[in-house]
């Protein structure tokens, strides 16, 4: 069994919070994260494509940049990129096997691959890395960390209620946790309650005479801070993420021209992506949330919803029903996916909620199956553990 298996066992471990193992791992190998710049992002919609942003500002600056996201959509290796591109396998395997050991079997999956993170990017000679929390942020793996430039935070909503509780509140608690002395730029698409919550702790808002000026599938194009800007990624949320790049860039003291050439090079697969192949238009988002799922369904009243077909699947802790509620106005027809997790939503459960909301709605063994029987608007979403396979599907067409 190779590393990335067993990495992947690990997984049966569950999801166990606190910092303490980490941080107990990144010590035993020597502490690489005291040696990175490390630029930190919570928050409920939106982590990814800032800290993408964020990372190609750095890039464009001339900066060498390690970035960790999570989860994945086609290997490991995604949540791995240095300088915008995913790290190599056989580079990867090495920190893994490194962190691996120094876990000891003592470690869960998302522990051993966050250490791995810090050592491969220090080992890669990265002089920033770019940290996405895998879930909260108070007692995320990832806040393990000494010491950090800055933390970001991007739209706050109502999300792992079990976990982080069930007001926005207490969410803010946890998301506010990867504030540790140093300070903390938040993204302007917040509810009062959030903006007064992150107010009181002084922090920096991602609003200084920030404007859109116009949407379409090509992009959006807005002002901030003095400067007109363009982002080739589809909504009025990308914007709002862009601009909270923006802002925490402007607080690195990075270049102003750095910062546009960075945000217009923005590129990440399985948030809002079109694809088109055999007269099909083919829709990947792994928005898993109501607030997340806003961006698809403004995206979609563009088209006829009887042309529409929705490929769901979710985990477990999500809300199902705030979802498909929202998506069954701009679909005709929706398909029913266990996505390929131990958290997976059991596939009779649903369906079931998907019959509430939608006129026509049919199980599939998988995502592949779905995908064979569709054909025009197709959307796959609901979760990022379905799009590997639609991917891959698609791109073999």
């Amino acid at each position: 069994m190779d590393v990335f298996s067993r990495v992947e066992a690990l997984n049966k471990k569950g999801m166990i919070f606190g910092t303490g193992v980490t941080r107990a791992l990144l010590n035993k190998l020597g502490s690489p994260d005291d040696k990175l710049k490390i630029i930190h992002i919570a928050g409920t919609n939106g982590k990814g494509s800032t800290a993408e942003y964020i990372s190609q500002i750095l890039i464009a600056a001339g900066k060498r940049v390690g970035t960790f996201t999570s989860p994945m959509v086609e290997s490991l290796s995604d949540m791995y990129r240095t300088d915008g591109a995913p790290m190599a396998e056989e580079k990867l395997a090495v920190y893994l096997e490194a962190a691996e050991a120094a876990a000891a079997g003592g470690a869960t999956a998302f522990e051993v691959q966050t250490a791995a993170a810090f050592l491969a990017f220090f080992k890669e000679g990265c002089e920033y890395a770019v940290i996405e929390c895998g879930l909260g942020g108070r007692l995320d793996a990832t806040n393990a960390v000494n010491k950090k430039e800055i933390a970001v935070i991007t739209s706050i909503g109502l999300e792992h209620t079990a976990v982080l509780g069930n007001t926005l509140n207490s969410i803010c608690s946890h998301k506010s946790g990867i504030i540790k002395n140093c300070p903390a730029v938040v993204c302007a698409l917040q509810e009062e309650e959030v903006r007064d919550y992150f107010e009181a702790l002084g922090a920096i808002f991602a609003d200084r005479q920030f404007k859109i000026l116009s949407t379409d599938f090509n992009g959006a194009r807005f002002t901030y801070g003095g400067g007109e800007y363009f982002t080739p990624a589809y909504g009025r949320e990308q914007a709002y993420d862009a601009a909270t790049a923006i802002e925490t860039a402007a607080q690195l003291k990075i270049d102003k021209n750095a910062i546009q050439v960075g945000i217009s090079r923005f590129n990440i697969e399985g948030r809002l992506q079109i694809l088109q192949k055999n007269g099909n238009t083919y829709i990947l988002d792994g928005g898993h949330n109501p607030s997340g799922i806003k961006p698809l369904c403004a995206l979609l009243s563009r088209f006829d919803k009887r042309d529409v077909t929705i490929i769901y699947g979710s985990l477990s802790d999500k809300d199902v029903p705030g979802n498909l509620r929202l998506l069954g106005g701009c679909a005709g027809r929706v398909v029913a996916v266990k996505p390929d997790s131990p958290r997976a939503m059991d596939l009779n459960e649903i369906l079931n909620i998907c019959r509430q909301y939608f006129r026509h709605a049919a199980p599939s063994g998988s995502v592949t199956q779905a995908l064979e029987g569709a054909g025009g608007v197709v959307v796959v979403c609901g979760s990022f553990t379905l799009l590997k396979e639609a991917l891959s599907w698609i791109r073999k067409r």
